[in-house]
């Protein structure tokens, strides 16, 4: 295992984050002792603790092991619990009194760990508006009591029907620090970003077309229906669909509205639709429009780069530090302060897949020696 894979896994371990194959694989790891000292010295320099303890009570230590995986699992197979335990149990003893340290005791926690705010998803209806937790399973009903969707989870579905009356619109909001997907009531999905705005109909009105009105980042799938083409509204530019899947990117601090299609066909035009000013896109293309200027720009792209949020990949392709630390923020819902003017246009080329900040703020300063303090949801760059 290399140097930089195993700092990833105890990171992602001591926040919580390991899967079961990762625990296996840092168990596997810690099995040679010289491991174990590179383990417990990478706790010290970064977390301030002290793995080499004397005082420790493994029994207590495994009561708070397995309260936390009933309580992140709920219902947990006995064979699935066994095994995760087994290697859960084998870190206790190669990492002597950390987990103990960690969970049980009540030491003040060191100023460098990282603690992001948490805020709430936000459905408005009408005049009224609730907030939406991710674990719910619920239905959405509107001010009349009347279900019109159902909430699964990280998902809001709506009852899959075009209605004959007038437009009746609903606003979801999603904050910084978290992502949800809304299903239309044409069938079409829509993945959100963190920090997006999403305006829609409840339902479809027949012989119309689709609209929608979008703020932040989004990912389309949309249902085919060539009797009812699908628009969508930012605040830059326009986009008409009538069946396919793509990214728009129109977040307002952005300097352009970005289209990348992976499939199907899409225009883009300012303003009202004509012939001459439709720029349509072909897949692996991404049209851009840039704020304050009519002209549509097209190039071909790896449409990956684009959509890798939908599954919780980071992908920096020349981005410079400051679109970077922008990205980070709505991401992990943080705060950066940079005072190193000259860092902020530096250009970087990074990947991560579903890392806790703390992996990406370590590789930035062991790759390119970035120093930063934390204060709790505040990173600044020295």
């Amino acid at each position: 295992m290399t140097v930089k894979k195993s700092e990833r896994l105890i990171v992602k371990f001591i926040t919580n984050q390991a899967s079961q194959e990762e625990i296996e694989q840092l168990t596997e790891w810690l099995k040679d002792e010289e491991n174990q000292i590179v383990f417990k010295d990478f706790i010290k320099t970064n977390y301030a603790i002290d793995a080499a303890l004397n005082t420790f009570d493994s029994s207590e230590v495994r009561k708070q092991l397995s309260d936390r995986i009933a309580k992140e699992n709920n219902v947990f197979y006995k064979r699935r619990f066994s095994s995760y335990y087994k290697y859960a149990a084998i870190l206790i003893v190669a990492l002597g009194g950390f987990y103990f340290y960690k969970n049980v005791s009540s030491a003040p926690v060191k100023q460098n760990v990282i603690i992001p705010r948490v805020d709430e998803i936000v459905l408005q209806l009408g005049n009224e508006s609730q907030n939406l937790k991710a674990n719910d399973a619920r239905n959405i009903t509107d001010k009349d009591g009347n279900i019109i969707g159902r909430q699964e989870k990280d998902r809001l579905v709506y009852t899959k029907t075009y209605s004959e009356g007038a437009l009746v619109y609903n606003t979801i909001r999603i904050p910084y620090g978290k992502k949800f997907e809304v299903q239309l009531s044409d069938g079409t999905l829509v993945h959100l970003n963190a920090g997006t705005s999403l305006r829609y109909p409840v339902q479809f009105v027949k012989n119309q077309n689709r609209q929608v009105y979008l703020l932040g980042e989004a990912y389309f799938e949309v249902e085919k229906d060539k009797e009812h083409p699908f628009d969508i509204n930012t605040q830059n530019v326009n986009i008409e669909v009538l069946g396919t899947k793509f990214n728009v990117d129109t977040y307002s601090e952005n300097t352009s509205t970005d289209v990348v299609l992976v499939e199907g066909k899409v225009s883009m035009y300012k303003d009202q639709k004509t012939k001459e000013n439709q720029v349509y896109l072909k897949p692996g293309e991404k049209g851009s429009n840039e704020r304050g200027q009519s002209k549509i720009t097209t190039e071909q792209v790896n449409t990956e780069y684009y959509t890798a949020w939908v599954k919780g990949s980071l992908v920096f392709k020349n981005a410079s530090f400051d679109e970077i630390i922008k990205k980070l923020e709505r991401r992990y819902n943080v705060t950066f302060i940079n005072r190193n003017k000259t860092l902020g246009k530096e250009i970087f080329n990074a990947r991560f897949d579903n890392e806790p900040i703390e992996v990406v703020l370590k590789y930035f300063s062991d790759s390119y020696k970035i120093d930063y303090d934390i204060d709790r949801d505040r990173i600044t760059i020295k």
